[in-house]
């Protein structure tokens, strides 16, 4: 197991850090095949995504941007590969309260996500959680992506 990976110890381990910010990703770049492969899997092919000469002449974003559901796809991966809930045998992804895309992503961005643990609640064989994720871009302000991820795990 990579030791870099935070071990939480369960239910008393997850209630002990509600309202922290548990987990920081790695930077992760954000480049133009992933933006393609992203749109073909989707059918989203807007040129703003997928056309980077007609991007750079046209938009004030000096090239291609992400699909902001991109940018909302990586938050999974990126807390689970910063976390650990000891004692869980299966996660899912139970959906969304609130997303926001308060800024564009250029393609070749980098990015992390910061996840604050906002809630707790038992559930029948497990517990819900509510995580506040924030997807930043290297250098910008404004975060790209803010949602508040629900994820179920079973014990």
């Amino acid at each position: 197991m990579n030791a870099s990976v935070r071990q939480i110890d369960g239910m008393e381990g997850l209630n002990a850090l509600i309202g922290a910010e548990v987990a920081v990703s790695d930077w992760q770049q954000i480049e133009q095949d992933q933006v393609q492969a992203f749109a073909d899997v989707t059918g989203d092919q807007q040129w703003i995504h997928t056309d980077p000469e007609r991007a750079r002449q046209q938009t004030p974003f000096g090239g291609t941007i992400a699909h902001g559901f991109l940018g909302l796809s990586l938050l999974p991966r990126l807390l689970t590969d910063q976390i650990q809930i000891n004692g869980v045998r299966m996660a899912l992804n139970y959906g969304c309260n609130r997303v926001r895309f308060p800024a564009p992503l250029p393609t070749g961005s980098r990015v992390r996500a910061r996840f604050t643990l906002q809630s707790v609640e038992s559930v029948d064989g497990g517990a819900q959680l509510v995580w506040l994720a924030t997807l930043q871009r290297e250098g910008a302000e404004k975060p790209v992506c803010v949602a508040e991820m629900v994820v179920r795990c079973f014990f």
